[in-house]
């Protein structure tokens, strides 16, 4: 097992942070113009496309332990669920409040660590937890208003990356983030593309792919560059450091998430979204300062 380099690992998540919500914005604008099904396998088909050779060409293998194959499984279907449940939720939100309502996903993993592994909570986190839950219920209520249940589909993103997240810090320190981004773009190119050729003629406007202009083209392959360097990083970030040590770095994907918002598409929350923002990332940094004191005490 390897050393934990906590300073390699928050340098690593910064990056995550500055390219993932490119990525979205990206995805937000293609969104009206090119089928969900044919964004998630583009994504997935250029991330296999860029890394097999590379792995290759650095004498790499695909070869993995059981165990660690079948966590590579699970976490594509993860990732392949919660960028697709992002990837529509944009079509919906602005690009802020919808990365900010995902922001949930640290008192899911709380949360979750206590009903699935049994893991203590005391009533200081659980009172941070529900004043995050209020806090994304305001960045929430007026998207909701606004567009109905569309409004809702950050939390499942909350959740599947919750769920994502741990299974990657499960194998991330065993497996290198190459050959564990290689491996899940060529499960997701091989779960997806036959699922775009059979979508064709289907007339369902999500499934049926269509041939992109060339502009939308290159946006495509540049939407599935900025995802694989982005999750290169953050796979890279949860091998060198904890996720208690790296989660107040994901942070920051909310104001940079705001500023592209604003540039590109001139969206900025409005007052009672921006205090659910402010309520949520207070919240969360309560919750991770807490855990970290609970952690030197120990």
């Amino acid at each position: 097992m390897r050393p934990d380099r906590p300073l390699l690992g928050i340098l690593l998540m910064l990056g995550f942070c500055l390219l993932a919500p490119i990525g979205d914005s990206i995805a937000k604008l293609l969104g009206p113009r090119i089928p969900l099904l044919e964004l998630v396998a583009t994504r997935f088909a250029v991330q296999a496309a860029v890394l097999v050779p590379l792995l290759a060409a650095t004498g790499g293998t695909l070869r993995m332990r059981r165990r660690t194959a079948l966590l590579t499984g699970l976490r594509t279907l993860l990732h392949i669920t919660g960028i697709a449940a992002m990837f529509l939720s944009l079509r919906f939100l602005p690009l802020a409040d919808a990365v900010a309502i995902a922001f949930v996903m640290p008192f899911l993993m709380l949360l979750l660590g206590h009903a699935v592994l049994g893991e203590e909570v005391g009533r200081h986190r659980l009172a941070a937890c529900a004043v995050g839950f209020a806090g994304t219920l305001l960045v929430i209520q007026p998207n909701f208003a606004a567009v109905g249940a569309p409004a809702l589909l950050p939390l499942l993103v909350a959740l599947v990356f919750a769920l994502f997240m741990l299974v990657t810090r499960q194998i991330a320190r065993d497996t290198d983030a190459i050959t564990l981004q290689a491996a899940s773009g060529l499960l997701g190119s091989a779960l997806l593309l036959p699922a775009l050729l059979l979508a064709e003629g289907s007339g369902l406007a999500a499934l049926d792919p269509i041939w992109p202009a060339p502009g939308d083209a290159a946006l495509l392959v540049a939407l599935g560059l900025l995802g694989t360097a982005a999750h290169l990083l953050m796979t890279g970030a949860l091998r060198f450091a904890p996720t208690s040590t790296l989660a107040p770095m994901q942070y920051l994907e909310i104001p940079f998430a705001t500023l592209i918002g604003w540039a590109v598409f001139d969206q900025l929350p409005n007052r009672l979204a921006g205090l659910g923002i402010a309520v949520t990332i207070g919240a969360g940094l309560y919750v991770i300062a807490r855990e970290r004191r609970l952690a030197r005490a120990a």
